[in-house]
């Protein structure tokens, strides 16, 4: 999902305008705010973003890795002897990589359904 880099925005407006969801609302004039259960993802604020503050999703992979493994540590901190954290980790580690393997699903399910459109 985009999302707005508030350093960058200058609360201008204009991609509020440009918004055909108004998934995107100014916060006090100062910056733009996108919800992420509104917005389709169709990139026009990307476009018309002066200051390129609309950013992509891909730039906050290193921010989201450092959350999960924040949540990891705070989950690990619950358990003290060394079988029960490594049990733990074994059980963390199956739960990512389920969440890897239905973001991988959806996404071949996704193309099929591209397929079938074009």
């Amino acid at each position: 999902m985009p999302w707005v880099n508030e350093d960058m925005c200058v609360g201008c407006g204009i991609c509020e305008a440009e918004c055909p969801v108004d998934a995107i609302s100014v916060v006090k004039g100062v910056s733009a705010e996108i919800d992420e259960a509104v917005c389709i993802r169709c990139g026009k604020c990307h476009d018309v973003c002066p200051k390129e503050a609309v950013r992509h999703d891909s730039e906050k992979i290193p921010l989201l890795i450092e959350e999960n493994l924040f949540d990891v540590q705070q989950k690990l901190n619950h358990f003290q002897t060394p079988q029960d954290k490594s049990d733990f980790f074994e059980r963390i580690k199956r739960f990512y990589r389920m969440k890897a393997k239905v973001a991988n699903m959806t996404i071949e399910r996704i193309e099929q359904m591209q397929d079938e459109q074009t």
